[in-house]
C-alpha cells in the first residue's frame, strides 16, 4: 500500500464543511508522522462529546482509509490552552486571564469585555493615597488589541 501523505489544508477544509451553519469553529489541526491527525474544535456555546464525534466520523468517511492509513483525534479546544481565535472571548467574560504581550510584557486580570478589535481586563492595584499616608486599592482597566496579544490564557481556579 503506497502511503499518502495528509495535509492540514485538507483535514481543514474537510472540517470547515461539516461545520459550517454550526457554532463550531477549528481552533488547531496537527498532522504528525504516520499522518496521526490531531484536530481540535471550539463552540461560541462549547463543545459536546457528541460534537467531536460527528466531526471525526465526517473526517473519516470523506478519506479512504485504503489509500490514506491514519489515526485521527478529534477533541475540543481544552481550559488550558491559550486562545487562538478573537471568536473565542465572549464567552470566557467573568474569568481571570493571563495575557502574554508581543512587547514581552504580561497583563492579569479579570475579561470584563471584548469586541472586534481586542479585549478589557480588570485588575485591582495597591497606590498611595492621594492625600496623606497609606494605600489604597484602585480598580482598573487595560485595553488590549488582538494583534498585541501573543499568548492569552484563562487562570484556572482549584
Amino acid at each position: 500500500m503506497q502511503k499518502i501523505l495528509i495535509t492540514k489544508e485538507q483535514i481543514q477544509q474537510i472540517a470547515e464543511e461539516h461545520l459550517k451553519g454550526s457554532d463550531l469553529f477549528v481552533t488547531g489541526i496537527r498532522v504528525g508522522t504516520g499522518n496521526t491527525i490531531s484536530v481540535f474544535i471550539d463552540g461560541d456555546n462549547g463543545v459536546s462529546i457528541d460534537d467531536c464525534v460527528g466531526l471525526s466520523r465526517s473526517i473519516e468517511k470523506t478519506l479512504d482509509r485504503d489509500k490514506e492509513d491514519f489515526s485521527l483525534d478529534v477533541s475540543s479546544h481544552g481550559a488550558s490552552t491559550p486562545l487562538v481565535s478573537p471568536r473565542q472571548y465572549p464567552r470566557h467574560i467573568g474569568r481571570s486571564f493571563e495575557v502574554k504581550l508581543d512587547d514581552g510584557n504580561k497583563a492579569e486580570g479579570e475579561l470584563v469585555s471584548c469586541d472586534n478589535d481586542g479585549i478589557v481586563l480588570q485588575y485591582q492595584v495597591r497606590e498611595n493615597k492621594p492625600i496623606g499616608k497609606g494605600k489604597v486599592t484602585v480598580t482598573k482597566q487595560q485595553q488590549i488589541k488582538y494583534n498585541q496579544i501573543k499568548e492569552s490564557k484563562i487562570k484556572l481556579k482549584f
